[in-house]
């Protein structure tokens, strides 16, 4: 990770290092907070314990995973709309995930990055800027989108996939955010889109989503660490 001057810039990172669940409100020196909306089922978030085993490449992460419960569950990870970043001085975010099985469900859709407000329904959130692996449409596929209130980019293909194989997945955010950009593993993809936020000025949160219509599968996906920076 980067070194930062303090005076200038600012760096928040989670490397998910340590015990316990996440709760339903944000507790002492910790920022995230889960919302759960199953009722008969119980899944599960929580930093991982490695025990003996070996995770590759992970110090410490998080998992988000459904139960076999057959019901809609939809399980985020999020600041609990305690939007603690002006987008206006954020420079980027960065997440290290990999799939916990060969590739989602159909019925399972999953979506990490930056956004306003949360809503159950991605496309209902007024300001984010995202990463998607959508099952209906591609069980592996990363579609990335944003939306300012003005211009909407929806599912945008990225000719990459997401897999059990750890990835490093970065948005950066240019002085106007006129040309944000994505990147997966330091190669920039949907480059033939351009992706203009400039005109949302307002607070955001890192955002980590899983969700599944009425179905039994248990599909997670595990985080190494997200990182967000940038400006004073």
């Amino acid at each position: 990770m980067a070194e930062f001057n303090l005076k200038h810039e600012w760096n928040w990172a989670d490397d998910f290092i340590g015990a316990g669940t996440f709760a339903a409100s944000a507790g002492q020196g910790d920022s995230w907070v889960i919302t759960d909306t199953s009722s008969a089922g119980t899944p599960t978030y929580a930093r991982v314990d490695l025990g003996e085993a070996t995770v590759s490449g992970a110090i410490g992460s998080a998992s988000l995973a459904f139960d076999s419960q057959t019901e809609a569950q939809n399980v985020c990870l999020s600041f609990g709309d305690n939007l603690a970043f002006d987008v206006d001085k954020v420079r980027g975010i960065e997440f290290r995930v990999k799939l916990g099985q060969a590739a989602l469900d159909t019925a399972t859709s999953i979506a990490f990055g930056l956004t306003g407000d949360r809503n159950d329904a991605i496309d209902s959130i007024a300001y984010a800027a995202l990463f998607r692996v959508i099952g209906a449409d591609d069980t592996t596929a990363v579609v990335v989108e944003t939306d300012d209130g003005t211009n909407d980019n929806n599912d945008v293909a990225t000719g990459s996939t997401l897999l059990t194989a750890w990835k490093v997945l970065k948005i950066l955010f240019p002085p106007g955010n006129a040309a944000v950009t994505f990147w997966i593993d330091n190669i920039q993809v949907a480059t033939a889109t351009a992706f203009d936020m400039s005109n949302f000025h307002g607070g955001v949160q890192p955002f980590v989503q899983i969700q599944k219509t009425s179905d039994n599968n248990t599909d997670s996906i595990q985080i190494d660490y997200v990182q967000v920076w940038g400006v004073r």
